[in-house]
């Protein structure tokens, strides 16, 4: 068990919010839905650490500029990815700690279902984060727009229109004729994401895919 207060006091309402959650056949536009992006040191979860968290959150089939979150983390020194973020390490010295940004991470969170292009780097990235103070892994249900995407063309869903070869977030936004703002900030990917995923219910909706449960089924596994 962590020995940070604030984050074990966090960590007990975190995990009783999952004591009454979502249905498999809940709506989706009933559904609060947090778009997820993380800044990183680097990719490995194990040696790498997150630089920064932006999120933003889609009900009822909108965005919900009053129900958003960003933190900036403390790093220890500057690396590779500093080129593709821009963050550098004199910037955040005054930052966040580690525990302090999760705690604030799962006060916001609650049990709402995490939205992430390729949102598997990010999971992992906040779980190996959380397994340094105790506690295993995040319990919300995830979905990523890529794998998403796939399921739906795997349904027909776009007919036979083309241009959706690339399924890269850049990919997506030029698809969906998204101008990509703020490209490879948290905040700023959060925000295309949620933008991506806007199209991609409305999609999923009018394919049978109009339930939680639906919404989550994965495509076909290829190999």
């Amino acid at each position: 068990m962590t020995d940070t207060p604030a984050l074990a006091s966090t960590l007990i309402d975190y995990r009783s919010a999952f004591a009454h959650t979502w249905r498999d056949e809940q709506r989706l536009e009933q559904v609060r839905f947090c778009v997820l992006d993380c800044e990183t040191t680097g990719l490995d979860p194990k040696r790498h650490r997150i630089v920064s968290i932006g999120a933003v959150a889609v009900t009822e089939g909108q965005i919900d500029l009053g129900d958003c979150f960003e933190v900036l983390l403390r790093v220890r020194f500057n690396t590779a990815a500093t080129l593709v973020h821009g963050i550098t390490r004199s910037e955040t010295q005054y930052a966040l700690d580690e525990s302090e940004a999760l705690s604030a991470l799962l006060g916001y969170l609650g049990d709402g279902v995490i939205v992430g292009h390729h949102i598997g780097h990010d999971l992992a990235m906040i779980d190996a984060a959380l397994a340094r103070y105790g506690e295993d892994r995040l319990r919300n249900r995830h979905l990523d727009t890529g794998q998403l995407t796939l399921a739906l063309i795997e349904d027909g869903a776009f007919g036979s229109a083309p241009g959706l070869e690339d399924l890269s977030l850049d990919g997506l936004c030029r698809f969906f004729g998204v101008v990509p703002h703020d490209r490879h900030t948290a905040p700023g990917d959060a925000f295309l994401t949620a933008l991506i995923l806007l199209r991609l219910l409305r999609v999923a909706a009018r394919s049978g895919r109009a339930t939680l449960a639906g919404l989550l089924r994965p495509p076909t596994p290829t190999g």
